[in-house]
């Protein structure tokens, strides 16, 4: 009775002449085996390689956007062959009654061979949805180009460090040290680095929350600029007094910022005071006169009507919303508003007030001194 190569007694295969003669008697035996086995395991290869070119081809690189198709073609693209082929062995692995050597050997590759293809394909799919996120080519032409490579670099070595920690365990290492090791390598190094971490971080939320992109007009506090450049530790604005302001990352975004170039409307406001002497009915119309000159620039009217008793002039609130946010659009229409706005006054025989002020003085002997002339005095002398 033949005894099957599995029986095989484990001290016997660590003789290099018995595990030849052991090998060339389960090749004997079961040649035909091992030919449908490798027949069909290179058919295997053959198929995963043709899946693998039409995926590549199906989610090719789109130029514009980071897609969800472009990380599946990546992830396709970065199946290596040496996976492919250890992959293809374990499926049929047992088919030809393996000797437990080579079964041994084969299961060892292919963990190893699937922790290290897992760990492309983590870091593959990281960075793919970090360009995602980042609006892909958009902000990989200038906007956190340096960023992205950091990012790069810290996940490279954060898949591949647990692999390799994997891998040793199991082989039988212990890496209780190395996780410690690395733990505290970790914290020194963060806590050496934690100014270019935090920025960095910062640079990450803005890569993910886009609150403002290259070429946008932003505010904060007392600046306003446009967006030159977001780097992986500082920002560029050029104000718009002309200064390069660079500012960290993290002290931007720790401020209020405005996004004044994605506003659907630019508001204009004016307060228009007229004289006291203005007869009730003519201000009963300026409202509607306003509201008139406002919809003739095709812009939408917010408030036109009486605010308030001034100091010296009855003022008037007139607010109207540009649609867009294109100054060049809006700058005009606030010219020619102001100019319409003193032909129609000057029209309808209405005085814009200016401040004002009058003094009242009294004689010695208590009587009031009026600071104009009497103007019925006046009359009666020119008639005499």
């Amino acid at each position: 009775m033949q005894v099957s190569p599995r029986a095989t007694n484990p001290a016997v295969s660590a003789n290099p002449e018995l595990l030849i003669a052991e090998t060339s008697a389960w090749i004997a035996e079961n040649w035909l085996r091992i030919a449908i086995a490798a027949g069909i395991a290179a058919g295997i290869v053959l198929l995963l390689l043709t899946l693998q070119k039409l995926a590549q081809r199906l989610c090719r690189e789109d130029e514009a956007l980071v897609s969800w198709r472009t990380i599946l073609g990546r992830l396709a693209a970065r199946t290596r062959f040496w996976f492919i082929v250890i992959l293809s062995a374990r499926i049929v692995d047992g088919y030809a009654a393996t000797p437990p050597w080579l079964d041994t050997t084969i299961g060892f590759l292919f963990t190893i061979g699937m922790t290290l293809q897992a760990a492309i394909w983590a870091r593959e799919l990281v960075l793919g949805v970090v360009e995602h996120r980042a609006g892909g080519a958009q902000h990989a032409n200038g906007a956190l180009t340096s960023a992205l490579g950091i990012i790069r670099a810290l996940v490279t070595f954060l898949v591949f460090a647990i692999a390799l920690v994997l891998i040793l365990g199991n082989l039988g290492v212990n890496v209780a040290g190395l996780v410690a090791g690395l733990g505290i390598g970790g914290i020194a190094i963060g806590l050496a680095a934690q100014g270019i971490f935090s920025d960095l971080f910062a640079g990450v939320s803005i890569l993910f929350d886009r609150p403002f992109k290259v070429g946008d007009n932003i505010g904060w506090g007392e600046n306003l600029g446009t967006v030159e450049r977001i780097g992986m530790r500082t920002t560029r604005v050029r104000l718009f007094t002309g200064e390069l302001l660079i500012i960290s990352n993290k002290n931007l975004l720790d401020r209020e910022i405005r996004n004044v170039t994605v506003r659907d409307h630019i508001r204009l406001s004016f307060i228009l005071g007229v004289t006291y002497e203005t007869p009730p009915e003519t201000l009963a119309r300026i409202p509607a006169m306003l509201r008139e000159m406002g919809e003739a620039e095709n812009a939408k009217v917010a408030r036109a009507g009486f605010e308030a008793f001034g100091a010296s002039s009855l003022d008037f609130s007139f607010i109207i919303d540009v649609p867009g946010s294109d100054w060049n659009i809006a700058h005009p229409t606030r010219d020619r508003l102001l100019v319409a706005i003193m032909q129609r006054f000057g029209a309808e025989g209405i005085s814009l007030a200016y401040p004002t002020q009058t003094s009242y003085t009294a004689a010695p002997d208590g009587t009031l001194v009026m600071p104009y002339p009497d103007v019925s005095a006046i009359a009666d002398s020119m008639k005499v």
